[in-house]
């Protein structure tokens, strides 16, 4: 619309109130600390397009902020009468819009004054408006009439879109860009300097409209259509066809429906009616969602296809992250669901939300296998965002579960046939201080079949919404980018020549180290919570019992003990003290008090008291290395100080292996030093010349160091297991499958025998991880008949445990195993 110079102030204001009787806006960024803005210099807001009802909704932002308003002179000499300005103006009728849209006047007036005077340095403010934030859909008129795309709207159009979306209106603001330092380098040619802002603006526009609105989106059925016409899956038919001997029709029909089983369907209104459904879901069942580190997540969108891992402990992730993305300007990712997922109601709805469903397995059927690839090929190489979990499925114990490979796989082969859209990783670790599938993941650990997702089961869940499940975190860790992995595993990467079908030999330790550096970066990102905290030092004490004074010291303590040496800067940890936990437990239902008057106590009873090693196990990592340490004195009141460094990076591969730990085995030593200083900092351990010393015994340091190693040390409890029934059964004796079933019927029986209340403790999956690690590792070797050779070695890892075990626990782990024998 045209801008009228003389329009009044008051007019303008008449107008703005008029026009915000009907919009509501969603406004990010406008804020004078967040934006950085120097109160010394003037300040120009910048729009895209020129549009009067832009222009509205920017000065009500601006006022409703405290900012400097858009509509007073800029406060320079010969400056405009506005402190605003469009960077392109349209012309034509009611109609009739300008495709190739021309630089406003006023975009050279501001060039050009900042070029006569070099002490003018104004601060450009770039803000980005979107009424509603739909991706368009080709072939469909009702979108492309109503929806603010990528295309440019007319008058009727802007008027249409006004009234159906203005209640579903985006603000972004972009930080500020000094003209002076854009213009320092072109200052003898003002058309260039004029050209050098438009194109840092333009850019700034684009990358913005991609993060926001995504890429532009093919009609599903058309995209269903044009996966059966690939190459790769006309082949795919031929040779199913010949090997099936089926009429090639038929196998073509056949991956026609593989391809519809498969491919999303987002739907604009549906990701609408999620938001507001969502809404009301967070707020009745949690008392709150913290978003950390987002700002990670928009830089991304904005020049990546970008993928997002995040961690999977609750089916409720799928919504959570997509909820919080569209909240902070993001379009929602397209996401690997399994096909369990595509039941009745429920499975339309998430496809329409995003969702596209995957079988668990389909090694033996190529077809499908192919149709599934082409179909990821399609989102990576168009720039859509995807989410998928490395993990698989819902971590059962709260620790991060070994990475399933397939989907990483499929995305670096993707990247490899098509890399000139760059793809990020972008991990993130949700963190709930209630789980809702808590009861029934307490149940699979003892051994009961995992039940299958119904409507039913769904409509049972809903029942359960009136409890709180407390506070949830969607913290974003440090992205990974792809191209930046295969520079590091394979230089020559880009000389390759790939096809489809192509698996470079390399390419399985790519994805590896991939995959490892994905689960890292997740828990470098962990958000320690009160429940958290509370699981950790409660379950550190025998009876799942504490005074309560001693329970606020040790959470108090134990806190500022991972603070003092910050795993990561993405780590979050929680508001208030030990004593604020406490009553927050209460509350929630996790633990019991029992009133005294020599003092309170607080325990831990019936399935809370397992339910919480699941939130013990969310934050374990933290406190690895420092209750390693711990652990060595278990036995031994002083050691050298070398010799703990010895003994603890020995012991470091395992554990890394298993809690995903962010130092590499080489680099470890020095943060095992660190950590010893810090530990005789704060009086847990002490120094006398070259050794590292234990409290004496009775004294609070001593009982605090105790319950410091009491963290890990079931950790060990199960390696020295697995270790133990190897040599009783000796060398080549034993198979790997053998040995994990061995392992895993002791561990179960000494958690009932010693009433370890964890039945974590006897996850098969983890007894898998070690031994395979030993592997590794080279302590053991597949001889004939796929049975377990081990060396020497063996018996240096079988001491190394035994230094960190007291002697009852290694006698009970003798004794269980004897009993097996």
């Amino acid at each position: 619309m045209r801008i009228f110079p003389g329009l009044s102030a008051l007019f303008f204001t008449l107008l703005r109130k008029i026009l915000f009787l009907w919009v509501r806006t969603d406004v990010m960024g406008a804020d004078r600390e967040q934006l950085g803005l120097d109160p010394e210099k003037p300040v120009c807001y910048v729009l895209q397009y020129s549009s009067l009802s832009s222009r509205l909704v920017l000065e009500q932002e601006i006022q409703r902020a405290g900012l400097p308003s858009s509509q007073a002179p800029l406060p320079v000499e010969k400056g405009p009468r506005r402190s605003f300005f469009f960077l392109y103006q349209r012309a034509g009728g009611l109609f009739r819009r300008r495709h190739s849209p021309a630089l406003t006047p006023r975009i050279k007036q501001v060039t050009a004054l900042a070029l006569e005077d070099t002490s003018v340095d104004i601060q450009i403010v770039p803000v980005t408006l979107f009424w509603g934030r739909a991706p368009d859909k080709e072939k469909s008129l009702f979108k492309l009439l109503l929806s603010d795309t990528w295309s440019v709207a007319g008058r009727l159009q802007k008027l249409l879109i006004i009234l159906v979306h203005g209640r579903n209106t985006y603000v972004q603001f972009g930080q500020p860009i000094s003209i002076q330092h854009v213009i320092n380098e072109v200052r003898d040619n003002e058309e260039r300097a004029t050209r050098k802002l438009a194109r840092i603006l333009r850019t700034h526009f684009r990358r913005v409209r991609q993060a926001v609105l995504g890429p532009d989106l093919s009609h599903r059925r058309t995209l269903v259509a044009s996966l059966v016409r690939t190459p790769a899956v006309k082949e795919a038919i031929r040779e199913t066809a010949r090997d099936k001997d089926l009429p090639p029709e038929k196998v073509r029909a056949r991956a026609f429906k593989y391809a519809d089983e498969i491919a999303a369907s987002m739907s604009v209104v549906t990701i609408r009616i999620l938001e507001v459904v969502l809404s009301w879901l967070w707020n009745r069942i949690y008392n709150g969602v913290a978003i950390n580190n987002v700002q990670v997540a928009q830089d991304a969108a904005k020049d990546n296809a970008v993928v997002y891992v995040p961690c999977h402990r609750s089916h409720i992730d799928y919504l959570l992250l997509s909820y919080v993305l569209y909240r902070n300007g993001l379009m929602p990712p397209h996401i690997a669901a399994g096909i369990n997922l595509n039941m009745p109601v429920v499975g339309p709805i998430l496809r329409r939300g995003g969702a596209f469903f995957m079988r668990r397995s389909f090694k033996d059927n190529p077809l499908y296998a192919t149709v599934f690839n082409e179909y990821m090929h399609v989102m990576f190489s168009r720039g859509y965002s995807v989410e998928y979990f490395v993990e698989g499925g819902r971590s059962r114990t709260g620790r991060m579960l070994q990475p399933r490979a397939g989907m990483l796989a499929m995305t670096v082969r993707s990247y490899l046939r098509d890399h000139r859209k760059p793809i990020v990783f972008v991990p993130v670790y949700i963190g709930y201080e209630k789980v809702m599938e808590g009861r029934s993941y307490l149940g699979e650990l003892r051994g009961k079949k995992k039940q299958k997702e119904s409507i039913f089961s769904l409509a049972k869940t809903v029942k359960k919404l009136r409890n709180s499940f407390g506070r949830v975190a969607v913290n974003f860790g440090d992205p990974i980018q792809l191209s930046t992995v295969l520079d590091q595993t394979r230089p020559e990467w880009r000389e390759e020549a790939y096809d489809n079908e192509y698996r470079p030999k390399w390419l399985t330790t790519t994805v590896d180290e991939l995959a490892d550096q994905v689960a890292v970066n997740i828990n470098a990102a962990v958000a320690v919570n009160p429940v958290g905290m509370l699981a950790t030092v409660l379950l550190s004490a025998q009876r799942l019992a504490m005074d309560e004074r001693l329970l606020v010291r040790l959470m108090d303590e134990f806190c500022d003990l991972i603070k003092s040496a910050p795993y990561s800067d993405n780590v979050t940890f929680p508001e208030g003290h030990g004593r604020d936990w406490v009553a927050y437990g209460e509350e929630m239902g996790l633990i019991s008090r029992y009133s005294q008057d020599l003092g309170d106590i607080i325990a831990l009873e019936g399935n809370n008291a397992i339910l919480m090693t699941y939130y013990r196990n969310n934050i374990q990592h933290l406190f690895a290395l420092p209750a390693l340490i711990a652990c060595l004195f278990e036995n031994f009141a002083s050691l050298k100080r070398e010799r703990v460094v010895f003994l603890a990076s020995a012991i470091y591969p395992y554990i890394k292996s298993e809690l995903f730990l962010k130092y590499s085995d080489e680099g470890v030593d020095p943060i095992i030093e660190h950590w010893i200083d810090i530990l005789v900092e704060r009086k847990l351990l002490t120094l006398e010349d070259d050794r590292v010393c234990r409290p004496a015994d009775g004294t609070e340091a001593a009982l605090r160091l105790r319950h410091l190693s009491r963290f890990i040390i079931q950790t060990l409890e199960r390696y020295h297991i697995s270790i133990a029934i190897l040599r009783k059964y000796g060398s080549g004796k034993i198979s790997a499958k053998e040995l994990e079933e061995q392992s895993t019927q002791m561990a179960q029986r000494m958690s009932i025998l010693f009433g370890l209340n964890a039945p974590e403790f006897f996850d098969k999956m983890l007894f898998r991880n070690f031994i395979a690690n030993l592997q590794r590792n080279d302590i053991l070797t597949t001889g004939e008949d796929d049975l377990l050779c081990y060396t020497d070695g063996l018996d240096e890892v079988a001491e190394d445990a035994r230094l960190v075990l007291n002697m009852e626990m290694r006698q009970a782990i003798q004794q269980v195993t004897m009993l097996g024998a």
